[in-house]
């Protein structure tokens, strides 16, 4: 398959690049959009394009031909999205209506990736069927966006997320926040009443190839089966790797002055996603533990030498 990956210098869109190229199995040519980073790469074709040019979107399916199209590229840091709640809005809603129009009228299959922050987290345990009600920008936006594409390409897969993993830049992700000031023996807080399941972004890469494999569509809650505190998961990050976990302070949420409102209980029900494959979403546990593995392997060193930039 030709496999088209948005927002390639990401922390889920490089994992998914690097992930879908090293599948020996499927023998897959992956094309990765870029906009700022000059990643030096052999494992996929590295396309360098602002998306929100005019004519961008097109040039680029013309240029990859693409039979699927993962779009991951997005504004994502939230309070980035409530400084600019304008390039937001184009980044997470109207970018992804547009690509979701052409690629339905070439043909192709749409993957398009949203986020657990659509719900509002008062109660938890989520299913798809469950009426979001985003707090702040970057839920508004990334629900637009969903809708948008919803509406657009009936055959779109939606998978909302939420995940961890070693990034270009090293700082990209909870885990990394954790490894990061744990290894260098410096004290953090760890929110002990905000509750996620995040999955290893290499762990969600060959899901969302599976389910592009079997023709799936619709809306998919695609995190872990299993679900902590931030607090929790910053213990378990600190116990495997045998690193001081009493340097995590449990704090409530309300205690930090966050800038941007944040949902409290973002469990989410996977049934929907493990009916379809056949299998349940890798536990938390089971996703540090390959996250451990790959500090092992130097994968994050790995990951450092695609940029000429150290950020």
């Amino acid at each position: 398959m030709r496999i088209l990956v948005t927002g390639a210098s990401g922390l889920l869109g490089l994992n998914l690049a690097l992930s879908a190229a090293a599948d020996s199995a499927q023998e897959h040519i992956v094309f990765g959009t870029v906009k700022d980073h000059a990643l030096k790469t052999d494992a996929f074709t590295v396309i360098q394009t602002d998306l929100l040019l005019p004519g961008a979107v097109e040039r680029l399916l013309d240029q990859a031909q693409p039979d699927w199209v993962i779009h991951c590229a997005a504004l994502a840091n939230v309070d980035a999205c409530e400084s600019e709640p304008e390039l937001a809005h184009q980044l997470n809603s109207e970018l992804p209506i547009q690509l979701a129009q052409y690629v339905a009228r070439g043909g192709a299959r749409l993957v398009h990736i949203s986020t657990d922050a659509v719900f509002d987290g008062l109660r938890g345990d989520y299913s798809e069927d469950d009426p979001p009600n985003p707090q702040g920008v970057y839920a508004r936006t990334k629900l637009a966006g969903e809708r948008g594409v919803a509406q657009a390409n009936s055959q779109a897969i939606i998978a909302r997320v939420n995940l961890f993993g070693w990034s270009l830049g090293g700082g990209r992700s909870l885990g990394e926040f954790f490894f990061n000031n744990l290894s260098t023996s410096r004290p953090v807080n760890g929110f002990t009443d905000v509750f996620f399941c995040p999955l290893l972004a290499n762990d969600i890469a060959p899901i969302l190839l599976d389910m592009l494999a079997q023709d799936l569509s619709g809306l998919y809650h695609v995190v872990s089966s299993q679900c902590a505190s931030k607090y929790e998961f910053g213990q378990m990050i600190a116990g495997r790797f045998g690193l001081d976990a009493s340097l995590i302070h449990p704090l409530s949420v309300q205690q930090a002055g966050l800038k941007a409102a944040r949902s409290p209980d973002l469990r989410l029900r996977t049934d929907k996603l493990a009916h379809a494959l056949g299998y349940p979403p890798p536990s938390i546990d089971a996703g540090i533990e390959r996250f451990y593995q790959l500090y092992q392997q130097g994968y994050p060193q790995r990951l450092r030498r695609m940029t000429k930039v150290n950020r």
